[in-house]
């Protein structure tokens, strides 16, 4: 992240008494289209934080940000809000190659850190921000809204418990569409910058989702290509996923798909619970239908789960901070977003290579696990578009 000098504004007057100050402080870092979910997440939950600083390396973009959200202070480097103000919770809204060393930053005051997807840009850097967390007072979670809706805890809890059966079979299908003029921002459509295509950055949520329904994978085959786009990186992956409960998953990450939709479905043995939405969903959101003769219990099952919750920054925002008044580490875990990634990585290998990639294939010294393009995307080793298989 490129720094740029500083200058700190608070509010006139005396700091409020100990006793009058919100149980925690939050600061919020880039101030782009995905800081605003953030910040209104730490609004919906009242007096439980209070954002204090908003910091991005333009400064007028920070007080834009600031003024609009009724935040105190601004800065242009993260490090200085942390000299400022005495910070429980960073919230990472940067572009993705600045995540990892941003976190450390907040580790090594002992913050504790909320960062967007993908938390880092290969597994090599996953693993050393690992090492920062376990070195540090602080912890990290990684935003994986979806996990958090009541449909999605639901569903896991009853493929968890087999109260409706083996998992058999999933399709994850991530199918999005993304103008020439989406690339044009500099950080966007390069392994280098963004770690990857819909792969890394669009999918990720809802393999996300399928892993926490169906558990550990075992093994994937997949293919890629790319050449509609002016990018470096895919424009689709399609992947076959192995599970240890037995079940096969379908897997579909696209940018270039007209009419977008996210869907999610997994057939078990008593029903089908299907998921169709686009960037957030709702309890209307699912369809579940009975295998025959197993309708009043496939009915009484999902009736029985919760209720009412849509997927959102904000019922993450209140696991986190119900976990850091226990004193347990929040969701969704490093260690957690650290298996999605091995997912991505796997799926790059297997699509650039040909080979079938099994889980714990990619040792820390695998090129896939330095980069997620690992020796090279097909199409810029052969100098063409095209495909790889």
């Amino acid at each position: 992240m490129e720094h740029v000098r500083a200058t700190l504004t608070a509010p006139a007057g005396a700091p409020a008494p100990e006793s009058a100050r919100p149980a925690r402080t939050a600061v919020v870092v880039g101030t782009g289209g995905i800081a605003h979910a953030h910040a209104a997440a730490l609004r919906a939950a009242g007096d439980r934080v209070r954002l204090v600083a908003a910091v991005d390396v333009d400064e007028a973009k920070a007080r834009g940000f600031a003024e609009r959200w009724d935040v105190p202070g601004t800065a242009g480097r993260l490090e200085d809000a942390l000299a400022a103000h005495p910070v429980d919770l960073v919230c990472l809204c940067t572009p993705p190659a600045t995540h990892v060393p941003l976190a450390e930053t907040a580790l090594a005051a002992g913050a504790n850190v909320v960062v967007e997807k993908p938390v880092a840009l290969s597994l090599a850097e996953a693993d050393r921000l690992l090492a920062a967390e376990a070195a540090s007072t602080g912890s990290v979670a990684v935003v994986s809204q979806h996990r958090f809706g009541s449909g999605v805890r639901r569903l896991a809890s009853i493929v968890a418990e087999g109260s409706l059966g083996r998992p058999l079979v999933a399709n994850c299908l991530t199918q999005w569409y993304r103008p020439d003029a989406y690339f044009q921002v500099p950080w966007r459509g390069t392994f280098e910058a963004e770690g990857g295509g819909p792969t890394m950055g669009h999918g990720i949520h809802q393999v996300d989702v399928m892993l926490a329904v169906l558990g550990e994978w075992t093994e994937v085959s997949a293919m890629a290509a790319r050449g509609a786009r002016p990018t470096r990186t895919e424009e689709v992956s399609v992947a076959t996923v192995r599970f240890a409960s037995g079940a096969l998953a379908a897997v579909v990450n696209s940018v270039v798909s007209p009419r977008e939709t996210s869907v999610l479905r997994f057939d078990l043995e008593r029903a089908t619970v299907e998921l169709t939405h686009l960037y957030g969903y709702d309890d209307e959101d699912f369809t579940v239908t009975a295998a025959p003769g197993h309708e009043e219990e496939v009915a009484r099952t999902w009736a029985a789960g919760p209720a009412g919750v849509p997927s959102s920054h904000e019922a993450q925002f209140a696991a986190v901070l119900d976990a850091l008044d226990a004193g347990t580490t929040p969701p969704v875990a490093l260690r957690t977003a650290r298996d999605t990634l091995e997912l991505v990585a796997a799926v790059y290998r297997s699509a650039f290579t040909g080979t079938l990639v099994r889980r714990g294939d990619i040792g820390p010294e695998d090129p896939f696990a330095l980069r997620m393009d690992g020796t090279g995307a097909p199409w810029e080793r052969d100098g063409a578009a095209g495909t790889a298989r």
